[in-house]
Order: C-alpha cells, then sequence, then structure tokens
C-alpha cells in the first residue's frame, strides 16, 4: 500500500515539473522579442528513494520522483561585462566622432564656402586693385571680399560656439541619465535581494538591472561587481556609483560658455566633492570635446576650432594692417588700419572692416604717386609663409585627420559591440527552434506522468474494490 501510494506522488512529480517546464517555455516564447530579456529553465533533482528501519534488507526500491528546485536564468557574467566593457567604448568613440564629423561638416573645406576660398578671392581683390588703383569698382569688390571674410570667420566661430553649447547640454542631461540610473539600480537591488532571501524568483527584476547596468556603462564606463545577497555594486573610475541599496549622485561644474575658457568638470555631489574619474563612456568622450584650448593644440576639438577662427581672424588684421600703414589714403592720410577688432568678442567675431569706400583705402605710396605698390604687397601675404591661409589650411587638415580617426575608432568599437551582443545572445537569447524543441519534450513528459498516474489509479481500483471478489459466484 505504501509503495502504491507512493508511486502515485511520483507520477505528480512529474506532472508538476513537466507543468513548470511548459510555463517556463511559454515565457521564454513570449519574450522572444523583448530587449534585454534573457531566458530561462527550470531547475530540478531526482528525489532520492526513502530507506526506513523495517525496510532494510528488502528489494531495492525506485526513487520519489522529482524536485522543481528553481528557474534559473541563463545568463553569463562573463558576457555581461563584455558587453558593458564595450558599449563604454563604443559610446566614448562615437560621442566623439559625430562631433568631430559635424565640426569638420562645418568648416566647408574644401569649397567655396569656406575660410580658404573666402581668404583667396580677398587677395585677388588687393592684386586688381594694385593694377586699377583709380577703379572705383575694383576699390567696391575689394571691401566686399574684405566683409565676405570677415563674415564667414564670425558665422565659422558661432557655429562652434553653438556646437559647444550644444554637446554640453547634451552632457547635462546625460548626467541626469545617469544619476536616475544609479538611483534605480540601487531600488532594485533592494527588491532583488529581498525577493531572493524570501525564495522566490528575481530573474525579470535581474534583467531590468542588467539593462540599466549596461546604460550605465554607456554613458560612464562603469562595472559591475556581484554580491552574496543578489545585489551588484557599479563602479565608474574604480569608486562606486551604486553600493547595494545607495546610490551616490554625479554633478556637472565648470564652464557653461566657450568663451569661460573653463574646464567642464564632473565631482561627486556627496563626501568630498572631489572629480569623477571616467573611463569610458559618452560622458568621457563629450567631456573630452569641452576641453579649454592649449598653445600646443592638443586641447578641446572644439575650443582649438574656435582659437583656430580667432587666430586668423588676429593675424589678417595685423598683417594687413602693418602693411596698410605703410600707404596713402586719397586725401593724403597715413597710418590707417583697414581691420578694426571689437574688444569684448572673439577676434573672429569681432572682425570688421574699416574703410566703407575707396576713399578710406591707402592703396598710393607715401609720395602719394598711383603705383599700386601697396596695394600689391597686401595681395602677396596670403602666400607668405606666415599667412594666416597655411595656418588655417594646417588646422583644417587637422580636424579632418582627427575626425577620420575617429570614424574609423567608431566604426571599429561598434563592431567590437555587437560581437559582444551576439555572443551574450548566444548564450542568454531566446532560439524559438530550441524552444519548441523544449516544448514538445516538456509535453511528451507531462503526457507520460498522466500515464503514469492512470496506471497507479488502475492499479489502486484493482486493489481496493476487486481483491476477495475473485471466484465468487
Amino acid at each position: 500500500m505504501v509503495s502504491t501510494f507512493g508511486s502515485l506522488a511520483t507520477a505528480y512529480s512529474g506532472l508538476t515539473a513537466a507543468r513548470a517546464g511548459i510555463d517556463v517555455t511559454g515565457q521564454n516564447m513570449a519574450n522572444a522579442g523583448t530587449t534585454g530579456y534573457t531566458r530561462q529553465r527550470v531547475t530540478q533533482t531526482s528525489v532520492p528513494t526513502v530507506q526506513t528501519g523495517f525496510m532494510r534488507g528488502t528489494a531495492a526500491l525506485a526513487g520519489q520522483g522529482v524536485s522543481v528546485d528553481g528557474i534559473a536564468r541563463l545568463g553569463s557574467l562573463t558576457l555581461d561585462a563584455g558587453v558593458r566593457a564595450a558599449a563604454g567604448s563604443s559610446a566614448y568613440a562615437t560621442a566623439r566622432a559625430t562631433a568631430l564629423d559635424q565640426l569638420e561638416t562645418g568648416l566647408n573645406e574644401p569649397g567655396s564656402d569656406g575660410v580658404s576660398a573666402k581668404l583667396d578671392d580677398f587677395w585677388s581683390a588687393w592684386s586688381d586693385l594694385a593694377t586699377h588703383t583709380d577703379d572705383p569698382g575694383a576699390a567696391t569688390a575689394l571691401i566686399g571680399a574684405a566683409n565676405t571674410v570677415a563674415a564667414a570667420l564670425a558665422s565659422g566661430s558661432k557655429a562652434v560656439d553653438a556646437q559647444w553649447t550644444s554637446v554640453r547640454n547634451t552632457v547635462a542631461g546625460q548626467v541626469s541619465q545617469l544619476n536616475d540610473a544609479a538611483k534605480q539600480v540601487a531600488d532594485l537591488n533592494g527588491t532583488i535581494r529581498a525577493t531572493l532571501a524570501g525564495g522566490g524568483n528575481a530573474n525579470e527584476l535581474i534583467d531590468q538591472r542588467d539593462q540599466l547596468t549596461e546604460q550605465i556603462a554607456s554613458l560612464a564606463g562603469g562595472t559591475t561587481r556581484t554580491n552574496a545577497d543578489g545585489t551588484v555594486d557599479v563602479l565608474i573610475g574604480g569608486n562606486p556609483l551604486v553600493q547595494g541599496t545607495d546610490a551616490r549622485a554625479v554633478a556637472l561644474g565648470g564652464g557653461t560658455r566657450l568663451g569661460d575658457g573653463s574646464a567642464v568638470t564632473l565631482t561627486w555631489a556627496s563626501g568630498s566633492g572631489s572629480a569623477v574619474a571616467l573611463d569610458g563612456g559618452s560622458i568621457a568622450g563629450n567631456v573630452s570635446l569641452l576641453a579649454p584650448a592649449n598653445t600646443n593644440g592638443t586641447g578641446g576639438a572644439l575650443a582649438q576650432a574656435s582659437a583656430a577662427y580667432d587666430a586668423v581672424a588676429t593675424t589678417i588684421a595685423a598683417q594687413v594692417n602693418a602693411a596698410h600703414h605703410a600707404g596713402t589714403t586719397p586725401a593724403g592720410t597715413t597710418g590707417v588700419d583697414f581691420f578694426a577688432l571689437t574688444a569684448g568678442v572673439p577676434a573672429a567675431q569681432g572682425l570688421t572692416v574699416v574703410p566703407t569706400d575707396a576713399s578710406g583705402i591707402a592703396t598710393r605710396n607715401a609720395a602719394g604717386d598711383h603705383d599700386g605698390s601697396v596695394a600689391d604687397a597686401i595681395g602677396q601675404l596670403g602666400a607668405a609663409l606666415d599667412a594666416p591661409d597655411r595656418a588655417w589650411a594646417t588646422f583644417v587638415a587637422g580636424v579632418g585627420t582627427a575626425s577620420r580617426s575617429a570614424t574609423s575608432e567608431s566604426t571599429l568599437t561598434g563592431l567590437a559591440l555587437t560581437n559582444a551582443r551576439t555572443q551574450q545572445q548566444s548564450s542568454a537569447g531566446v532560439d524559438l527552434d530550441e524552444e519548441n524543441v523544449n516544448l514538445l519534450s516538456y509535453q511528451h513528459a507531462y503526457q507520460g506522468a498522466a500515464r503514469v498516474l492512470t496506471a497507479v489509479d488502475e492499479m489502486l481500483d484493482t486493489l481496493i474494490n476487486r481483491v476477495g471478489l475473485v471466484g465468487r459466484g
């Protein structure tokens, strides 16, 4: 009797295990397209026979069925860490590549709208005036070309200013996202810890947390450390952003305008307020673009671009004015400036043309002769070794090289991220073909357990209702 009723429990455990397998397989199939979902499997073990004292020495007994121990999440900590590392590198490179490509496009080089073409037209206008000193049309063309150069420099400089402000606003938004994600991870840590301690299933909560830790890695190059209680710590630059159920905030400070010349800073909002060291992520990539300019040209790309525009404006004003001072206007005035720089604004945005017509242009020599030598000398400035054209061409070439390098790095790190995600999905992703096979397997197991249950039920019916009835008439 005990053995027969034990068979019922064995069959029932088989039904329960098969039903759990079907439920989990259905969950996997339902979430095949869900971003961040990690496939799951039922974990089960066989229940051994219990040997009691009076059973010793009897025939061998079968086990007592199957035990459903839990629902395993088929993720890989190693592959997950690889995705986070690749995400941080890719986001850093992409942020730089995007900004440098925008900067290069805004230079309009080579092309008729670029500063180089405007400078060429400006020097040519001086040469034309040198051969037609009495032609008002040549003087008007020169003033127009000069105003075009000033407008091109101002427009380019303002575009860089606007891009710097846009990137800084982007960083501000990303810092807010980072702080919000850190708080969500800390909250999930608490929920996951409580769920696991109570014997519950926290797989979907862990999926949510993994998506957030990958987002943090993309923003700030964060890494994670798993704890025994099911929580994770998130570190950026080796310092904890999330520790258990506690999250620290990051604050953005420093310069708010390109013209400030101050570095944009990231500090911890609590504690000593020390600087946050980032080793990747889009925030680090954008902050590197916002760095101030320096004399060796290795500062932030946007500040260096602004400095290059200012350098062209300052140089052309100084060189043209120096040569223009040697000439005489039609009214006999000497030492007259051709360009002026407005105080209090970047040089490229404050460059203005002083003459408004031919009477303000000093094309004559000191004796007042109409030889055009002064205009010719100014026209030759564009071919000098220290001409602003050369410095501008060097800068443009540098931006092009940096942009191509950043684009190449972005492509390579993007491929690395794709490969890392492919490897991760090969382990954690849902394969519908595999799940269909599992579904059939669990279905057959359920049917088999049900047949066992039916057989045992018939055995019990015979034992209970038919024993003793044989031979009765």
